[in-house]
């Protein structure tokens, strides 16, 4: 009887694909394993064994695996669930989830070589110049990779002369696959086993008598030996006796000290848990009885704690509790800026037990972390992470926390699978049967609304710790101060006044600006030109540190021009302004402050945040610049002012969430005031003083906001009344886009009616040459959520199959907001 495995492949194919197995290895191989799998006519796949059978596959014949990668499963049962319900939920390929969830490292690389064909005898003659030189080489070598052959025959495009010579049968090409994981290998000396008794290394100091370096490595290495009691690194070694490597290589070449390897985790922590956690004040202590209740009667829970309401404290506590069940904890948040500062509190309550998992840790960290996390290892039992860390393979979770529920980070936009974090967390505490609790001073409607509906628990903290009050939050008209002429810059004479004076009493500010670079338009004075990218349709921002414009789309770049690239003019000037822009301005206005800034240009590196907030903390930095990065759950504690230099473009953005959105940025900056004794103070600068949205932050007034957004979701029938899926079509050819958008909306709207809304152009039509459509389906509640997809994939397909639309990308965004 014939064994079979269907595996997961790492690309965006819908199917599962059957290779044939033998007897010995369907009783090795288990669900989760990795095998090395031939596809096509010469790549190999890193696959994902999904199940083991006997059935042959009816439409082809299943190919042989080459390999298989591991001795135990690496994928857990509960996570292929996960996998599958995000591409059915999502609408993706399950390929495309198991390329999102797996570290890179674990997916092997294949690399083509080519070697001689030995069957066959070729004459010289019959080879071309280009030919010849790689058969040549091949006489000397076994095989050659193709950067080789590049090399040979100095030619970037090398593939037609490949192809020539395969024609010719003079050459063979196979796939080899490499493992790109390679574990950290500290080196460590000891003295050989005839040096380590008494007179063994008296002999040895008598016999290094005349290497006086050589002897003084010696005597160190027996004191720290003595001291430590621990094996010796060489980097130890070396400082403590203040010789260099070759002297200790020296060494080991005499045979006198003897050098191995141990095998160690780069991502180590050396303290140990040095505080026991804080005691809750009556609020948090109410807050964290009420969760526990919650918890008895529902899955998942909303802490509505107001900002500095002491809610990581409340999280500190059920941790606590549940890691005393032997369970482990997954805590997700939106920004990998935050987790600076969350890790060094975790662990100062946890030790090593706390895990971090986020983007910029390296492919050889990520693969750490997961082996931790798969063993269950003391290391791993707190995995603090962003969204991407709801892939670890967790053996028994117990909570899931959701910081900063609202926040948008947690949905990935690009590429597939275009989940969101805080819904798949639900999901995932779910299969392992655990809670999950949601974070929030300025909750997301669809949490409130699902409290509202009685899905979820909720639980409120309406006051700070230590009742600290509340920021006092003051607008301030700038069309008024402009037209009194009370500006200097994009700084009213209120607002510069309340910094001086902040700053005179030794305090902290905070000044936001939700755009980074120093301005977004450069524009001629005489004839209006702007320079626009040459690949999207948008205008280029000017960043002053470089000197240069530059695409935040798609990364072009080019100097700033001296005159109009239109009429030749030199009066170019800049119109809006972004953080860089606000930073030099704060420079010379507080000349004796120092100012620094907090935006995506500033914190590249692995490093780049924690420089940063360390600073700010250390209080190196009297004034701190930034965009929404500032936002979200920062703990500064000696900050007094928050200053908002433009609430109306957050207002004013061409989205149904904009005004739900504005009301949570402004109300988590201001949350950044005024975290200890005295009461806070926050500048919002607008045109429009006298908004809604502005008058509830104001007044801190999250229901009436909630209750007015709702309003107007029933009446124009969007989330959470709403389902909402969108559907983009893109293509370099603007006809061709436009014709299969038209096309594509009238098949919908043949089935959905009304509740297909486009064709329509996005804000920005054109990005990196691809014109871009957004067709939106609104799916009722009532209406079934499964078969509403089906007709959307079952439409889809048959738009694949128009011959004219095959080269349209199409791509289905579900819940795109």
């Amino acid at each position: 009887m014939s064994h079979y495995i269907d595996v997961i492949l790492p690309i965006p194919v819908e199917n599962l694909f059957t290779y044939v197995i033998t007897e010995a290895e369907a009783g090795f191989l288990k669900a989760g394993m990795r095998v090395a799998v031939p596809f096509g006519k010469t790549k190999v796949y890193t696959a994902v064994v999904k199940t083991i059978h006997t059935n042959a596959p009816l439409k082809y014949e299943a190919k042989q695996i080459h390999q298989i990668l591991d001795e135990t499963p690496i994928v857990t049962e509960t996570q292929l669930r996960l996998w599958d319900w995000m591409a059915n939920y999502y609408l993706c390929a399950v390929g495309d989830v198991m390329r999102a969830a797996l570290p890179n490292a674990f997916i092997l690389e294949s690399e083509t070589l080519i070697s001689k064909n030995k069957d066959k005898v070729i004459c010289d003659t019959d080879l071309k110049d280009d030919e010849f030189l790689i058969y040549e080489a091949l006489q000397h070598q076994s095989s050659l990779r193709i950067q080789d052959i590049v090399d040979i025959v100095d030619r970037k495009q090398v593939f037609p002369i490949i192809k020539r010579l395969l024609e010719k049968e003079a050459i063979v090409v196979e796939e080899e696959v490499f493992e790109k994981y390679k574990p950290k290998l500290v080196k460590y000396v000891k003295l050989q086993n005839q040096h380590t008794t008494q007179s063994g290394l008296q002999q040895l100091l008598e016999d290094l008598s005349r290497a006086p370096k050589q002897r003084d490595v010696v005597m160190s290495l027996f004191q720290l030996s003595a001291k430590t009691k621990k094996a010796i690194k060489v980097s130890e070694l070396t400082e403590a006796s203040g010789a260099s490597n070759s002297i200790i290589k020296s060494l080991i070449d005499k045979s006198v000290l003897e050098e191995y390897f141990i095998q160690t985790d780069r991502v180590e922590f050396d303290g140990k848990a040095s505080e026991a956690s804080k005691a809750l004040n009556t609020e948090q202590t109410e807050a964290l009885h009420q969760i526990k209740t919650s918890f008895e009667t529902h899955q998942v829970t909303l802490l509505h704690g107001v900002t500095s309401s002491g809610k990581t404290e409340v999280y500190v506590k059920l941790i606590e509790a549940v890691l005393k069940t032997g369970k482990q904890v997954l805590y997700l948040l939106p920004e990998i800026a935050l987790t600076t500062q969350l890790v060094n509190r975790l662990q100062i309550y946890f030790g090593e037990q706390v895990a971090v998992f986020h983007s910029k840790y390296s492919a050889h960290e990520r693969v750490e972390v997961w082996n931790n996390v798969l063993s269950n290892a003391p290391k791993a039992q707190v995995v603090l992470g962003a969204r991407s860390s709801i892939f670890l393979p967790f053996k028994s979770l117990g909570l899931i926390i959701v910081d900063e529920e609202h926040e948008q980070s947690f949905k990935q936009f690009d590429p597939a699978p275009r989940y969101h974090a805080r819904d798949s967390a639900v999901v995932l505490a779910h299969f392992h049967g655990a809670k999950t609790l949601l974070g929030s001073a300025t909750p997301s409607l669809e949490s409130y609304f699902n409290v509202q509906q009685r899905k979820y628990g909720l639980v409120e903290i309406t006051k700070r710790y230590n009742n600290v009050l509340m920021p006092d939050i003051e607008l301030i008209d700038i069309k008024d101060k402009h037209k009194r002429k009370l500006m200097k810059g994009h700084f009213s004479d209120r607002m510069i006044q309340v910094m001086a004076e902040t700053l005179e009493e030794g305090h902290q500010i905070i000044l936001f600006q939700n755009r980074r670079g120093f301005s977004p338009i450069v524009e001629c004075n005489t004839c209006g030109h702007s320079p626009q990218c040459p690949n999207c349709d948008v205008s280029l921002t000017f960043h002053s540190y470089r000197n240069q414009l530059r695409c935040h789309y798609c990364g072009y770049n080019i100097a700033k021009p001296l005159k109009c690239q239109a009429c030749g003019d030199t009066a170019l000037d800049t119109k809006g302004f972004g953080t860089e822009q606000i930073e030099e301005e704060v420079k010379q206005l507080f000349p004796n402050h120092k100012a620094g800034r907090m935006d995506l240009d500033t914190t590249r590196g692995k490093y780049g945040y924690e420089k940063i907030i360390t600073a700010f903390e250390q209080q190196e930095m009297d004034i701190l610049v930034g965009t929404q990065m500032l936002t979200k759950g920062l703990d500064f504690r000696n900050v007094a002012l928050v200053g908002i230099m433009n609430a109306d473009n957050l207002l004013n953005f061409p989205d149904f969430r904009a005004h739900e959105r504005s009301y949570q940025l402004l109300s988590q900056v201001s949350g950044r005031a005024g975290r200890t004794e005295k009461q806070g103070k926050v500048l919002i600068q607008t045109y429009n003083p006298f908004h809604n949205i502005l008058q509830q932050v104001s007044t801190n007034n999250y229901v009436a906001m909630y209750k007015e957004q709702m309003d107007e979701r029933y009446n124009f029938k969007y989330p959470p009344v709403y389902r909402l899926i969108r559907v983009t079509l893109k293509h370099k050819d603007f006809n061709r886009v436009n014709t299969a958008s038209v096309w594509l909306g009238t098949a919908l709207r043949q089935v959905f009616g009304d509740y297909v809304l486009g064709p329509v152009d996005p804000p920005v039509a054109r990005i990196r040459n691809q014109f871009h459509k957004n067709i939106l389906i609104k799916i009722p509640s009532k209406q079934s959520l499964g078969g509403t997809k089906k007709a959307i994939v079952k439409i889809n397909n048959s738009f694949m199959n128009v011959k004219d639309f095959r080269s349209v990308r199409l791509i289905l965004n579900v819940d795109a907001y």
